[in-house]
């Protein structure tokens, strides 16, 4: 496979895993794209397979109605990093976040990194956060 259609399907497969974690709360689904070790470094969610099926579960019940905007994804060598608008409640302003993920040579995610900034009300300019 060459470089850029890994760096494709990479993408793809970071794009679906939102989809199906994050958007469809589908555990399941999300699991066919995670590699045998997930290593996580956000510190609200233990590593591995479990610690994200504890993540959607807190999500489906506290958050049911959440949804995340890939706003643009970019790929380098083994990493997938996505800027992303995420709102717990429709109606809110949300949050602008950046994942990271590190992906296997099967693109499988196995590892994740995440920075996330809530969106003011007012802010010191007019450039948006996405």
């Amino acid at each position: 496979m060459s470089t850029g259609s890994k760096l494709d399907r990479n993408k793809r497969n970071v794009l679906a895993f939102y989809e199906a974690g994050i958007n469809s709360k589908d555990f399941d689904a999300a699991t066919k794209l995670i590699g045998e070790r997930y290593v996580q470094h956000n510190p609200a969610i233990a590593d591995g397979v479990e610690g994200f099926k504890s993540r959607v579960d807190f999500i489906k019940e506290t958050f049911p109605q959440l949804r995340a905007e890939v706003k643009n994804i970019f790929a380098d060598g083994d990493f997938v990093i996505a800027h992303v608008h995420g709102v717990r409640v429709p109606g809110q302003r949300g949050t602008a976040i950046v994942d990271i993920f590190r992906l296997d040579e099967n693109g499988k995610l196995i590892e994740h990194w995440d920075v996330m900034q809530d969106i003011p009300e007012k802010a010191e300019n007019e450039n948006g956060m996405f």
